[in-house]
């Protein structure tokens, strides 16, 4: 099978890998808050079980992203990972009890950790200036998961029979269908995933230029060219000299030398990708601890009103399973449409303009929700109206703040090093996720000081990134040749 179409299937199932996570999270969300409390679960319990998917999560992506970069193979990773998504959303099935139900988001959310691998994957085989656009693809991937797991929920809600000791109704069912699903990606990825490398793509293209030189060479013996020619050219840019051509030069008393295309300085493939490397160089950097910040604080807010949604839907709209899918799904529309949009803007300005405007848009709709949804007011209808914009206005940064940030710190950190960089990236993004649900969680009845201190972190990341501006691109790599000519 040639380079392009490995590569093709390879990123369709890179697309299905994350699109499967968004379908997970669609189903499992809406729904885990009348599950606890079909559990008699405290309310404190939301929050650990978000976090505990996290949690996990935090600690398997810099060990998944170490074992990529030292093998350069990401394939036996992933199914590896997949097989703790099969057994966690098979214990969320089971439902005995609150705590297995617990166990069961911590086990499922080291799957998770094989994202790092992937985004290192993704950065080793993509060019610089393409990096926003196949980022942005991935992350559309995922929102499109949230757009159709909704769609899913509708008919698992209608779910109510028996497998042997097992109960399947619309609380246990996402949990059995995600274990399917799990299950039928790992075929997908044994048979559709491959661990290529740029190399790959050169050697290929050396050998169909070899191929059309040799299939010249035979059309012109073909057509009875004489082997000596008097004015036959050699060593011109793009062509193989032949061992005839070589031979008429030399008889008609033209010698010229042709040297051969210049051999890639040899690897040493025992050398390990993380010799010289410095914790404290790499991410101990300006740029990047504003990079890391961005995730951190983005994620923070964006989970920790996650958590807050259902609780508030529940008390003042006395919204159920439909109606929150129903939302989920509308707000997938939209970050879908906001990926899109991002991918088309990236081409056209530099990563850290579309982070300032996502900070712009995230900061607007922490304001509107600490004035309008901290203390609603009015009828129905009119909280109703407060709830919607708050949540577009919320909905329509994230695009922009992820994939600005995700394309940036891939480019200010070394590519030698990508998994395990990007795992650290998604621990910190990971530890949000702990802290946001578990904070939102327990002030529910306090939303002053839950949006409040949201505010103070985005006004703090706003500050960081205006004083940081100037570092946010990518590094100029100077050639150590160049470098040594202008000192001599």
């Amino acid at each position: 099978m040639d380079y392009r179409r490995k590569r093709r299937l390879t990123f369709f199932t890179i697309g299905l890998i994350f699109l499967l996570s968004g379908i997970e999270y669609a189903v499992i969300l809406p729904t885990i808050w009348r599950y606890l409390q079909t559990l008699n679960a405290a309310p404190y319990f939301l929050g650990l079980s978000l976090s505990a998917f996290s949690f996990s999560g935090l600690l398997a992506g810099p060990l998944f992203g170490h074992w990529s970069d030292r093998t350069l193979t990401t394939k036996k990773i992933i199914l590896f990972a997949n097989v703790f998504e099969i057994v966690g959303n098979f214990m969320y099935f089971m439902g005995y009890s609150k705590w297995l139900l617990l166990c069961s988001r911590l086990v499922a959310g080291i799957g998770t950790g094989a994202g790092s691998s992937i985004f290192g994957f993704l950065t080793r085989n993509t060019a610089p200036e393409d990096r926003s656009t196949v980022f942005a693809a991935v992350m559309a991937c995922r929102q499109a998961g949230l757009l159709i797991g909704p769609a899913f929920n509708i008919f698992l809600r209608l779910c109510n029979f028996q497998i042997g000791p097992f109960t399947v109704n619309k609380y246990t069912s996402p949990g059995l269908f995600m274990c399917l699903l799990w299950f039928l990606l790992q075929f997908v990825v044994l048979f559709m995933y491959w661990d290529f490398s740029p190399q790959d793509q050169t050697r290929q293209r050396s050998g169909v230029e070899q191929e059309k030189v040799e299939q010249e060479e035979e059309e012109e013996s073909d057509e009875g060219k004489p082997l000596v020619g008097p004015n036959e050219l050699t060593g011109s840019y793009g062509t193989v000299t032949s061992v005839q051509s070589r031979t008429s030069s030399v008889a008609n008393g033209d010698v010229t030398h042709v040297s051969p295309p210049p051999s890639p300085p040899p690897e040493d493939v025992n050398s390990s990708p993380f010799k010289n490397f410095s914790v404290s160089s790499e991410f101990l950097r300006e740029e990047v601890i504003v990079l890391l910040a961005a995730q951190f604080i983005t994620l923070f807010n964006q989970t920790a009103l996650e958590t807050m949604v259902t609780p508030l839907t529940q008390k003042f709209f006395n919204f159920g399973e439909l109606e929150n899918s129903i939302m989920y799904c509308v707000c997938g529309v939209e970050v879908i449409a906001g990926f899109l949009f991002v991918r088309w803007l990236s081409k056209r300005v530099a990563e850290r303009v579309v982070l300032a405007v996502g900070l712009i848009l995230c900061n607007i709709s922490c304001v509107w929700c600490l004035i309008f949804l901290a203390n609603p007011q009015g009828g129905f209808a009119w909280q109703l109206a407060e709830f919607i914009i708050g949540v577009f206005l919320q909905v329509l940064g994230l695009p922009f703040v992820a994939v600005a940030q995700v394309s940036l710190f891939s480019k200010i950190t070394s590519e030698k090093t990508q998994g395990f960089s990007q795992g650290i990236r998604r621990s910190v993004g990971g530890l949000a996720t702990i802290l946001g649900p578990l904070w939102a969680g327990g002030l529910t009845s306090n939303l002053y000081v839950m949006l409040g201190l949201m505010m103070g972190l985005l006004a703090l990341l706003t500050i960081m990134m205006v004083v940081s501006y100037e570092r946010l691109v990518e590094p100029v790599t100077v050639d150590s040749h160049t470098g040594t000519e202008s000192e001599d």
